[in-house]
């Protein structure tokens, strides 16, 4: 039966649909408002990063808005870590491009690895972190070899593989199978939008294996931010939970996948003598010790009877893409040294805190996922966090680098020199 309600004809079955439509809209209108402070908080971070590179570029020296901007305009000279004077415009110019370039492939190469390890005929997570691996080792030797051939266009060290440091770095090795395979794994069953979230406990674990292996206190400051990091890892798992889309699978490789980071950092400081302090050689000897160690336990694991029958593996669409993984994997390394030496390690914390913040929402805005207020406040509880413990850690470092500074003044001024 149909009612006549004020002039228009109302049929009582439509109202179910018509409320389902005005809470679709309501959705819809909350997760652009989310967006829209999720981008607010991209750009305050941006803004932030080019003042924190100020700081770090004039020599810490205390310059006003104006004056910056006066600079910029004007163009005047300022000295580069090399020595050589560049005006102060070209300088920012060449930060803008790195950080952009560092954005850009740290971006690129979470989400390739999504749609990788999101292939459902191959579900081979090791042996796509095997493949990337072999890349690496593959580029190694390609500029070793070019630097070889073009001496003054390729600036890269010398390689010759060594058993005795292959050994020596072996420790190590394990631990970076673990952290890389672990990261896979959580973006796999965690997606990237709750990636961050994910593996955020990196610098809780930081300060706990500190002190546990290297008996370092922590300050109070530093031990707040930790727990703002942890207040939004837990509200991120009760918000995913509460959606129905979380993975405790995701969660415990999430986990995992920070303690190795941890490790791996602790670990990378007592090998890098062994290979002379190169970057470039522990990354291939890492590598190469990855992918013999790899070779077992993908068989162990039963990838080698997945990858045997997956029907693309003529397809040079998909092995484009495992390549381009591999190549943006080995890239990310070289760019994030080149971020730090232009701009500071605390501009590259900071920058590469943002750089997640932006991976988010972009992950949101390409799968349409509509996300509650709370599960924003996570992120952002995570991102504010680590970005705080950053600062704090950056301004303890100042701190013990100004005091025999300010000791030797003290001296000076008491011998009445």
């Amino acid at each position: 039966m149909q009612a006549a309600v004020w002039g228009r004809v109302y049929d009582p079955g439509t109202a179910p649909s018509r409320r389902r439509a005005s809470v679709r809209v309501e959705k819809l209108a909350s997760s652009v408002t989310y967006l829209f402070i999720a981008y607010k908080w991209v750009l305050y971070a941006n803004c932030f990063i080019f003042f924190v590179f100020v700081e770090n570029t004039m020599n810490r020296t205390q310059l006003k808005r104006s004056k910056i901007l006066g600079m910029a305009l004007a163009g005047l000279d300022s000295v580069d870590q090399d020595g050589e004077t560049e005006t102060f415009l070209m300088r920012a110019i060449k930060i803008t491009f790195v950080v952009a370039l560092y954005w850009f492939i740290s971006i690129t190469m979470v989400f390739l690895n999504n749609h990788l390890l999101d292939i459902r005929e191959l579900n081979a997570p090791l042996f796509v972190t095997f493949f990337q691996c072999l890349v690496t080792v593959g580029l190694c030797w390609f500029l070793h070899l070019t630097s070889k051939l073009c001496p003054g266009v390729v600036d890269f060290p010398s390689l010759k593989f060594d058993h005795k440091v292959s050994r020596e770095v072996l420790p190590l090795s394990f631990v970076f199978i673990g952290m890389i395979t672990f990261n896979n794994l959580c973006l796999k069953h965690l997606g990237v939008a709750f990636y961050t979230v994910g593996r955020s406990l990196s610098t809780v674990f930081n300060v706990i294996l500190s002190y546990v292996i290297l008996k370092q206190t922590t300050s109070l400051y530093a031990l707040l931010c930790c727990g703002v990091i942890l207040g939004g890892f837990w509200l991120g798992v009760d918000q995913e939970g509460a959606e129905g889309s979380l993975s405790w699978l995701g969660v415990v490789y999430g986990v995992l996948a920070s303690m190795c980071v941890s490790l791996n950092a602790i670990y990378t400081k007592k090998v890098m003598p062994v290979v002379d302090g190169s970057i470039w050689k522990l990354s291939f000897y890492n590598n190469i010790n990855a992918c013999v160690l790899f070779v077992p336990l993908i068989f162990l694991f039963g990838e080698a009877p997945k990858v045997y029958s997956f029907n693309g593996m003529d397809d040079w669409n998909f092995w484009g893409m495992m390549i381009t993984g591999g190549i943006f994997g080995f890239a990310i390394g070289y760019v994030t040294g080149l971020q730090i030496k232009y701009t500071s390690p605390l501009t590259h914390n900071v920058s590469g805190t943002a750089k997640a913040c932006a991976q988010t929402v972009l992950a949101v805005v390409y799968h349409s996922s509509i996300k509650s207020l709370l599960w924003w406040t996570s992120n952002l509880m995570v991102l504010g966090g680590s970005s705080a413990y950053t600062w704090v850690k950056g301004m303890e470092m100042k701190k013990v680098q100004d005091e025999p500074q300010s000791k030797a003044k003290v001296q000076k001024n008491d011998s009445g020199v």
